[in-house]
């Protein structure tokens, strides 16, 4: 193949050019053949801006059907995409950009004054999508240049270990890495979820999730696409839209708050369910009690499977077989995973719990311009060290039982702990912070800062000094005031005992 990811994620899909590729809240639909020439035109239009194979296109809008296409676009034209947070702050965003330097970062028509002097200063070029709204036109610079663009591109030609994308990822350190994943990471991921998940040309694909991460992007789209599907591509996940939608649909793929939220929904039953035949769900713990509760409402069992930004899908339950509650499965064909003790790195037996560690053609090639990040998270025989503690029972399938890293998962958002307290220790007053993540009854986890303060402080006022400093899904929900932070004999915080301490103060929360 030319082009290994464009041409093999598309193959069946241009092959059948009539077919539906995507259906729209405000009517409109899609077709391949639309994908192909959308995709082209956007592809031009980075060319004409001076993106080169190898390029960085940094990307922070709202999604959308021409954002997608930009990223089909991107790859097209042998670049690399970079989705970025669509809450991030322009703080975080002038360090993902300085870090990346994209040749061309690509925004809200709205932000762009706010972030033009950011983009000067890395050294970018700065477009803007806008998002159609039902009935009338794109506005944004990168619209019009496409829209004016020919709908034919030769395609670049790339290699399987060429970049394709860059998606940060929290660093324990606060600082985010940018991990980066190749055109075989991404092609042969979806190639074995297709397969492993019986998509075909048939299917219809409700897409609720955002196209800024893993699991909306790569998960849901590539594997979508590769399959020749069709999707309903809605904006974001809203209760009222996902009940107008199903009937047209056969799977969906969400994150835990998605279900818990369906299941609150009196709506929810067999009959509304009877013709989808796959839910998955991911990027967070599903609750056993949730899983339970679905299949009870739905005679539908949720298949629950476990990746990361670094390795894509590396586990999943089985299509045909026991789904079991509690549990992200087996690993993925041509995937190796294995349990290590943390301190000798020696694999644990079946029912020991440990590191997970992972290998196969879907584990990225490395951290962005951070070399001795990048070794120190492989072992000598390629292995991944995820950070993530589990094990395998007698039975082979993995439980995730833990997060090494203390990575909290909110609503699908991975945060890490280090980041906010950083950003809690630059306020005034603040002596020092703590940061955990404790059961929330929508998002599965929610913030909680704790904080040793040098005077009498207000919660309200540390929680609105940090909405300029941190994205929304990384402000903790509430701030908690103590005389002193539980420590060991080494001097290390009990971060175990503040989440026993706080278990309960976000159980009332709406």
């Amino acid at each position: 193949m030319t082009n290994p990811l464009f041409d093999g994620l598309l193959a069946t899909g241009l092959a059948r050019p009539q077919s539906r590729f995507a259906i729209l809240p405000d009517g409109r639909e899609y077709t391949y053949g639309d994908v192909g020439t959308a995709s082209a035109r956007f592809a031009n239009a980075l060319v004409a801006l001076g993106v080169e194979p190898g390029d960085r296109v940094a990307v922070q809008v709202d999604k959308s059907i021409d954002a997608l296409m930009l990223y089909l676009g991107t790859v097209r034209a042998g670049g690399v995409f970079l989705p970025l947070n669509t809450a991030y702050t322009p703080s975080e965003i002038a360090y993902f950009l300085n870090d990346a330097k994209p040749r061309i970062f690509v925004c809200d028509p709205a932000r762009r004054e706010g972030l033009a002097a950011i983009a000067a200063e890395a050294g970018s070029g700065i477009e803007t999508l806008g998002v159609r709204a039902a009935g009338g036109d794109n506005t944004g610079s990168l619209n019009d240049r496409a829209e004016a663009a020919s709908g034919d591109f030769a395609t670049v030609a790339r290699q399987p270990d060429d970049l394709a994308a860059i998606l940060y990822t929290s660093g324990t350190t606060g600082r985010s890495k940018g991990a980066m994943l190749t055109q075989d990471n991404l092609l042969s991921n979806a190639e074995v979820l297709r397969d492993f998940w019986r998509f075909t040309a048939d299917d219809v694909l409700l897409h609720v999730l955002p196209i800024f991460h893993t699991h909306g992007l790569f998960v849901a789209s590539n594997t979508a696409m590769i399959a020749g599907a069709a999707m309903i591509f809605l904006p974001k996940f809203d209760v009222e839209q996902v009940f107008k939608y199903l009937p047209q649909a056969t799977a969906m793929m969400g994150v835990p708050t998605f279900y818990t939220r369906l299941l609150a929904d009196g709506r929810l039953d067999r009959e509304r369910t009877a013709h989808m035949r796959l839910f998955t769900s991911g990027s967070a713990p599903l609750l056993a009690e949730t899983h339970r509760a679905f299949e009870d409402r739905t005679g539908q069992r949720i298949l629950e499977r476990y990746g990361m930004t670094e390795t894509n899908m590396s586990t999943s339950n089985p299509y045909e077989g026991e789904r079991r509650a509690g549990t992200v499965g087996f690993p993925l064909p041509g995937v190796s995973l294995r349990i290590v003790d943390a301190d000798s790195t020696k694999p644990l037996p079946d029912g020991e719990i440990g590191v997970i560690e992972v290998k196969g053609p879907n584990v990225f090639c490395g951290y962005w311009q951070m070399p001795e990040k990048t070794a120190a998270e492989f072992r000598a025989d390629g292995y991944f060290i995820t950070g993530d503690l589990g094990l395998i029972d007698p039975q082979g399938y993995v439980t995730i039982v833990g997060r090494g890293k203390d990575l909290i998962i909110s609503g699908g958002f991975n945060i890490y702990p280090k980041e906010v307290e950083l950003a809690l220790d630059e306020l005034p007053g603040v002596v020092e912070s703590a940061v955990v993540g404790v059961p929330h009854p929508d998002f599965g986890e929610g913030v909680v800062g704790v904080v040793v303060a040098e005077r009498p402080l207000d919660e309200a006022e540390l929680t609105g000094a940090l909405q300029e400093r941190l994205a929304r899904f990384k402000q903790p929900k509430r701030i908690v005031f103590v005389d002193e932070l539980p420590r060991n004999t080494m001097g290390k915080v009990q971060k175990n005992v503040l989440r026993d301490r706080f278990a309960d103060i976000l159980s009332g929360t709406d």
